[in-house]
């Protein structure tokens, strides 16, 4: 069976959904209006169905449109992946690599790197995306993503960058005001600092039951560190985003050895959509992260 779509006319489709209108889509891909219309509707007399649902206000996919728009999102890629194998097969990494990440992990270990990678794949264009949720890689045009935690999505390849351990630390300035705790079983009378949205973080893995209650949240893990920083109370943190803190005593470990390791949240890992043929430019930054990352 020949196929009808045409490349440009998956890609104005597919920019429509990402952008949520033809006008941010035409920005977008630098186009008239008109031209991202006349796409869409081809594509859609083409197949013989309606994609999307106009109205003055918004545009919606309709049932047909979504079950099309992942397989058009992977076809898209794989054709991309495909061309630049072969176009810059001689040549050194180059293109836009976007890379989405928690907020603590881009400010504590990519940025820092930026300037090394840079010199070394001057021809790579990198955005860094902060996002504390997970994300549908596809659906954000997202190269690669760093995980922590183990990974549960079947259509995600992982490349482990490894362990970073979760230590209890709270400030010295806290510490003097309402003592440190030498058992885990103290811990139940601290101030505890917890994540709002991932209430799963608020269960510590100790070695002994505790009842560890927050007594203020934030949203991000950078957002808990910074309220640590600020001598809110105690928090339990991966040490990719203390060591700094730790080393220069704004922050002290308590209780070493009184959280389970190594557990599954102490696993970092990069990903990338299965059906993706790996390009250079994700390659090589899984293998500088691999070397360059402190855990």
């Amino acid at each position: 069976m020949m196929v009808k779509s045409k490349i440009e006319d998956l890609a104005a489709f597919i920019a429509v959904v990402d952008t949520g209108g033809f006008s941010s889509a035409a920005d977008a891909l630098d186009l008239q209006v008109a031209k991202v219309s006349r796409s869409v509707s081809r594509l859609e007399q083409s197949l013989n169905t309606t994609l999307l649902n106009r109205t003055t206000r918004r545009v919606d996919l309709t049932e047909e449109g979504r079950l099309f728009l992942a397989e058009a999102k992977q076809a898209l890629a794989t054709l991309t992946n495909a061309e630049e194998k072969l176009l810059f097969a001689d040549a050194k990494p180059s293109g836009r690599l976007r890379i989405d990440a928690a907020s603590p992990f881009i400010l504590h270990q990519l940025v820092p790197l930026m300037a090394e990678f840079n010199v070394a794949y001057p021809d790579i264009s990198v955005e860094l995306i902060s996002n504390e949720s997970i994300i549908d890689l596809l659906e954000r045009r997202t190269d690669v993503a760093i995980r922590i935690g183990q990974l549960n999505d079947s259509n995600l390849h992982a490349s482990r960058l490894g362990e970073s351990p979760l230590k209890i630390v709270a400030t010295p300035e806290y510490l003097a005001k309402h003592g440190k705790p030498e058992s885990i079983a103290a811990l139940a009378s601290h101030k505890i600092v917890g994540f709002a949205d991932l209430p799963k973080f608020n269960d510590w893995a100790l070695i002994e039951p505790c009842q560890t209650k927050p007594s203020i949240l934030a949203s991000s893990g950078e957002s808990v560190r910074q309220l640590v920083l600020h001598h809110h109370g105690l928090a339990l943190l991966s040490n990719f985003m203390i060591h700094r803190d730790l080393a220069a005593g704004r922050l002290v470990e308590l209780l070493p050895g009184a959280v389970h390791s190594p557990n599954p949240w102490e696993q970092i890992q990069a990903v990338y959509y299965k059906q993706t043929a790996l390009s250079e430019r994700i390659r090589v930054f899984i293998d500088f992260l691999k070397e360059n990352i402190r855990l």
